[in-house]
């Protein structure tokens, strides 16, 4: 599948449906933006919960979400600061094709886009970096 450098995405177990999502071939991990980020346990399982507003043209449209934690991670941004971040693992629709992926929660709330497609998540991907919504209807 050829995607463009930006596409819609749908995280449908999240309930995330549409995110518009940037194909950064520079990133290694997927992050998705995430605020009041609390982790617990039940049954010896670590969870995180949080919050996101994945469209930033509608600040007010706040997602709750939870998910098991399979990891931690030091990420290096962009800007050489690092930080630990919670990884969840999560089912992407992009187009007609569904995997699952890795994704960091991080504070985005300043970036112009609320997710990131880092090269983990690519595997079976093209990008075109010239076109953008390539796998929208």
């Amino acid at each position: 599948m050829t995607v463009g450098w930006k596409e819609e995405a749908k995280l449908s177990e999240l309930k995330i449906d549409p995110i518009k999502v940037k194909v950064d071939t520079g990133a290694k991990t997927s992050s998705l933006h995430a605020f009041d980020i609390h982790s617990f346990e039940k049954n010896g399982v670590s969870f995180v919960e949080f919050k996101t507003c994945p469209d930033k043209r509608h600040p007010k449209k706040v997602i709750e979400c939870h998910c098991e934690v399979i990891d931690y991670r030091k990420i290096t941004s962009s800007n050489g600061q690092t930080q630990l971040r919670y990884v969840i693992r999560t089912p992407i629709t992009i187009g007609d094709k569904t995997w699952d992926i890795d994704i960091t929660l991080a504070d985005r709330k300043k970036m112009r886009y609320k997710m990131l497609l880092g090269r983990e998540a690519m595997k079976n991907l093209l990008v075109s970096p010239h076109k953008s919504y390539l796998q929208s209807d």
